[in-house]
């Protein structure tokens, strides 16, 4: 495939500008080598591992490929420091941080000369980022699935917005299954795309079954916002959803919101398999897939996509 080179492929030292969202329950060592491998960069979701399971992942995935691949860490998590220590000790170049302020372990990472790069949903957060000292940012519109933004900011809104308002590389996320939608954030000023629920969807992902043939049936309209009131997350509409829903329109505070929600929730649904009282998350271009793929045959097709998109941008008559 043809060749191609910017500053993210340069930061990163990658092939193609794709990028593997470290997803919880589906980024493992596996899915992540396989991106690498076939030129994109392959990212190790950090957050539904233990400190002694992400070791696990990071060695075998330095077995598995030569090529770069990184960690996804919500800053957030309760094990932060050992995970960190974790990064650092196996000597992982390149981090993605997310929910959480990226000024707390930025300068860490970089005075060991990791590579770091942070999720925003706002301009706002873009410019914080740069001023912490991030290498890149991720522009993640409302569209995505997990874990979203208050604001509600569209991709096509939220990427030319955060172009605009930092110097550093912006990698656009949400709503990107394809290389014509690949292409369509680059034209708006993105320099890499980041795809999460197009890999859900990938015979390497750790995900069970049942959820990746979940994601492959659903429908427009399949997915919608939920618990605002705790942290925003975008669901399949499934017996949980319908449950927390029901308890938002009659106005439940944020105790029966947490109530309702439990523990290991999304671990009971994507990992686990149990499509109605488990937590599914996944993007609303779930709904434009109709096949689980190879991780490698995905980054193949989303780059001859775009790069036909590009010799062949507009319809015309």
């Amino acid at each position: 495939m043809a060749a191609f080179s910017n500053r993210i492929t340069q930061l990163f030292g990658i092939k193609y500008p794709i990028i593997q969202a470290g997803m919880i329950w589906a980024s493992g060592w596996r899915l992540a080598s396989a991106v690498s491998n076939a030129g994109g960069l392959g990212i190790i979701g950090a957050g539904s591992m233990y400190p002694d399971v992400l070791r696990e992942h990071i060695r075998k995935c330095k077995a598995a490929t030569s090529l770069p691949f990184g960690v996804n860490i919500p800053l957030l998590y309760p094990d932060i420091d050992q995970h960190i220590n974790i990064i650092l000790e196996e000597g992982v170049k390149i981090v993605f941080s997310s929910a959480g302020n990226p000024k707390t372990w930025t300068s860490k990472l970089k005075e060991k000369g990791v590579t770091v790069v942070h999720v925003v949903s706002s301009s706002k957060f873009a410019r914080k980022a740069e001023e912490a000292g991030c290498d890149a940012v991720v522009a993640e519109g409302f569209e995505a699935g997990g874990h979203n933004g208050r604001e509600e900011t569209t991709t096509l809104v939220l990427v030319p917005a955060v172009v605009e308002a930092v110097k550093i590389p912006v990698i656009a996320a949400g709503g990107i299954v394809n290389g014509r939608q690949m292409l369509a954030t680059m034209v708006l000023g993105a320099e890499g795309v980041q795809m999460g629920s197009r890999f859900v969807a990938s015979e390497e992902a750790s995900s069970h079954i049942n959820f990746k043939n979940a994601v492959i049936s659903l429908q427009e309209g399949g997915t919608q916002l939920a618990l605002k009131q705790l942290t925003p997350v975008r669901l399949i509409r499934n017996a949980f959803f319908e449950q927390v829903h029901a308890a938002e329109l009659r106005g439940a505070g944020v105790e029966e919101l947490q109530q309702i929600l439990g523990r290991a929730r999304a671990k009971k649904g994507m990992f686990e398999g149990d499509m109605q009282e488990g937590e599914l998350e996944i993007g609303q271009a779930g709904a434009m897939l109709d096949r689980i793929l190879p991780a490698g045959e995905i980054v193949k097709k989303v780059w001859e996509e775009f790069m036909n998109g590009l010799a062949e941008p507009l319809k015309m008559l």
